[in-house]
C-alpha cells in the first residue's frame, strides 16, 4: 500500500521535471491571503492560483496564448492576470467597498501569485469577500481566504457556487 502511495506522489513530480510545466492535480483551489498592516494602514493581499489552471482560463477568456512561467514579454501576461483577478474579486473592509490596487504577479512554476494592495485601512474589524475566482473553469473549485489582523489569523472558504464570505475580528 505504501509503495503505491509513493508512486502516486512521484508521478506529478516526474511529470513536472520532464515537461517543465506543472503536473495535473486532483483538486481545484485558490488561496487569498490578506494581511492587515496597521503601521502602513494597508491590506496586503495575495491570490494564489495553480498555474496550469490559471493559464487555461486566461487563454480561454481572453483568446490569447498564455505563458505565466516563461513569458516572452511579461507585460501582456501581467495585464491578463490583473484583468482576471480584479474582475473576479471584490473586497469590503469594515462594511465599505475598497479599491484594489494591483501590484503585479509572480510564478513559482506550480502556482501564480497575484499581488494587490488596499490603502487607508487603519483598523480592520470586518472583511467581506465576493469572489468567483476560477468558477468559470471548475465546478469543484474551492476558494480559501486567510486573514491576519494584529497577529490573529482567521480563515474561511467558499465552495462552488458560493461567492460571498465574511470574517469578523473583535475590536
Amino acid at each position: 500500500m505504501a509503495s503505491s502511495v509513493y508512486k502516486w506522489l512521484l508521478i506529478p513530480l516526474i511529470c513536472l521535471l520532464v515537461a517543465g510545466k506543472p503536473a495535473p492535480h486532483p483538486f481545484h483551489v485558490s488561496v487569498i491571503e490578506v494581511n492587515h498592516n496597521a503601521a502602513d494602514k494597508t491590506l496586503e493581499i495575495s491570490c494564489k492560483i495553480f498555474t496550469d489552471d490559471f493559464e487555461k482560463i486566461l487563454a480561454k477568456n481572453y483568446k490569447t496564448k498564455v505563458d505565466l512561467i516563461n513569458p516572452a514579454d511579461k507585460a501582456p501576461m501581467d495585464s491578463l492576470v490583473k484583468k482576471y483577478i480584479l474582475s473576479h474579486l471584490v473586497i469590503s473592509a469594515n462594511g465599505k467597498p475598497v479599491s484594489l490596487h494591483y501590484l503585479g504577479f509572480e510564478n513559482d512554476k506550480e502556482a501564480a501569485y497575484g499581488y494587490i494592495e488596499v490603502e487607508n485601512v487603519p483598523v480592520l474589524n470586518k472583511i467581506s469577500f465576493s469572489t468567483n475566482l476560477m468558477y468559470d473553469q471548475f465546478e469543484d473549485q474551492v476558494n480559501i481566504m486567510h486573514v491576519m489582523v494584529n497577529g490573529n489569523r482567521k480563515s474561511t472558504k467558499l465552495n462552488f457556487p458560493e461567492t460571498e464570505a465574511e470574517i469578523v475580528f473583535s475590536p
